[in-house]
């Protein structure tokens, strides 16, 4: 499967290099053009390429990985969704790294947000609890699996994007729709920012 990344910074870069492992291709897009991805896509090798987001978007699954300040505007500017899996990889943060603010998003998930400015779109959250050097590392660790969680209002799509993360190596835990499960797992959420594992003989 080939899966676009609205976005290219360390997260949407970690999470490439763990679907490329996998198999899968990913089309790698940012606000800079494809200039600035040359390098990007160099480092992560074969089955990553450059794309403009418009193009990222034509893959059947898109990562959204962009700074929360910039998904409004992101989003805006994409071609009508068809029906894609949306994976909503975003926390509520103002800011950048290293000045990040929490923002306010009421008692709703960031989720639910992106699924209202992206019509058509079938959204899952998932990697929200993950900081990005959990992702990076070995989703294996001595025969536990690392436990990656998600959530939707879309059982098809949230079971595809389970299909995807178990093929990339984790145990999956479904916390139910994109409000309770999203609010669970994302900033601010009881289990963000922490590694699950889960017991058993696992071997790649």
């Amino acid at each position: 499967m080939e899966i676009g990344t609205i976005g290219a910074g360390d997260f949407a870069q970690a999470f490439a290099k763990r679907v490329l492992k996998a198999g899968h291709k990913v089309k790698m897009s940012n606000s800079r053009g494809l200039d600035s991805l040359r390098e990007i896509v160099n480092q992560l090798g074969r089955g990553a390429t450059a794309a403009t987001r418009e193009e990222a978007v034509t893959c059947e699954m898109v990562l959204l990985a962009v700074p929360w300040d910039n998904v409004h505007e992101t989003l805006e500017r994409l071609p009508k969704w068809k029906n894609q899996i949306l994976i909503d990889g975003t926390n509520p943060f103002h800011g950048k790294a290293g000045n990040f603010m929490p923002a306010n998003v009421g008692n709703l998930s960031t989720s639910q947000f992106v699924a209202a400015l992206a019509p058509g779109a079938r959204v899952v959250k998932a990697f929200n609890h993950m900081p990005v050097p959990n992702l990076e590392a070995d989703p294996v660790v001595n025969g536990a699996r690392r436990v990656a969680f998600i959530s939707a209002d879309d059982g098809g799509a949230k079971k595809q994007v389970q299909t995807l993360l178990e093929n990339c190596g984790y145990s999956v835990v479904d916390l139910g729709n994109l409000r309770d499960g999203g609010l669970i797992q994302q900033a601010g959420g009881p289990i963000a920012g922490r590694d699950f594992f889960e017991k058993g003989e696992y071997h790649k």
